[in-house]
């Protein structure tokens, strides 16, 4: 199949859930309120772009390569970001909700998070050494064998993790998450 490259180009208020994207590259554009809830990015090229207040939820992404990718206040609900091509992977999420989404089995070192809702997200098995996740809520995220190793979770809240399923070498918590980390050996913690 034919795809065409498109560079520098800014997509705004475009709904993609019915009509899908072109198939092709894009670099280094910008897509803004635009919404692809349920639709398909499968197998498009993403190089240097931006996505502010789109609507993502429920996308398939399966073979989408996100290069230098930014989302910005973007609604991402039930993606499956391990779908993903893995070749030069690099996002970052800002204001994002992720609620329900996926990046189970992946590498994301150095990942950063700012201000996200996570909430149910699954990080089963993935590498999350030196991630941020700043002002992150994490209700009922799922961290099994996930390599969190000199992670910052200094400022997220609503962690609930097994520390001996987990690699936390390193990482910083909240002395307020401890409640979180324990809640497997229901230890109590009390302020005093």
């Amino acid at each position: 199949m034919m795809t065409h490259f498109v560079s520098d180009k800014t997509f705004t208020g475009v709904d993609f859930s019915k009509k899908r994207l072109p198939r092709g590259e894009y670099e280094n554009c910008t897509f803004e309120t635009c919404d692809f809830s349920g639709g398909f990015l499968d197998g498009q090229n993403f190089m240097e772009c931006t996505f502010t207040d789109c609507n993502l939820s429920n996308a398939n992404i399966a073979h989408t390569t996100f290069k230098e990718v930014s989302f910005e206040h973007c609604k991402m609900m039930g993606l499956h970001f391990e779908t993903c091509n893995p070749f030069l992977m690099d996002f970052s999420f800002t204001h994002c909700r992720l609620d329900l989404s996926s990046f189970t089995g992946m590498e994301l070192k150095n990942q950063q998070f700012t201000d996200c809702k996570l909430i149910a997200v699954d990080f089963s098995n993935s590498i999350l050494s030196q991630a941020v996740f700043g002002d992150c809520d994490l209700e009922k995220a799922i961290f099994l064998n996930t390599d969190l190793s000199k992670a910052d979770l200094s400022t997220a809240f609503n962690i609930t993790l097994i520390p001996d399923q987990n690699r936390l070498s390193g990482a910083t918590f909240h002395r307020n998450s401890l409640a979180g980390l324990l809640l497997s050996h229901k230890i109590k913690v009390v302020d005093s």
